[in-house]
């Protein structure tokens, strides 16, 4: 049986203000989706330039990545800060990493 890939992640804006929460079975894609839509005013990542992945998680069910997201969604500013800072102390951009790993 073939293992899936989907992860719940958070981006945030380059001066780490606002965060996105989302989903996807694709992160470099999806990450190049969000910078191609710097600016954009009609998503919520493109118009707050949420480009910048910060935090990922990685399951095999669809269901439980989709699960991970609306929880996250609920939490307060705070304990999603924290929840970042536990795996990633200084809120680096993780972005290239992930790009290198997918190479």
């Amino acid at each position: 049986m073939p293992s899936h890939n989907y992860f719940t992640y958070i981006t945030t804006n380059p001066k780490r203000t606002t965060f996105y929460i989302g989903v996807t079975n694709d992160l470099v894609r999806r990450l190049r989706e969000h910078f191609e839509n710097d600016g954009n005013s009609k998503t919520f990542a493109g118009k707050y330039y949420c480009y910048n992945l910060i935090y990922y998680e990685r399951f095999t069910q669809v269901e439980h990545a989709i699960a991970q997201e609306k929880e996250l969604k609920k939490w307060s500013r705070s304990k999603k800060e924290a929840l970042v800072k536990a795996s990633n102390p200084f809120m680096k951009f993780l972005n290239h990493e992930i790009q290198d790993d997918q190479d």
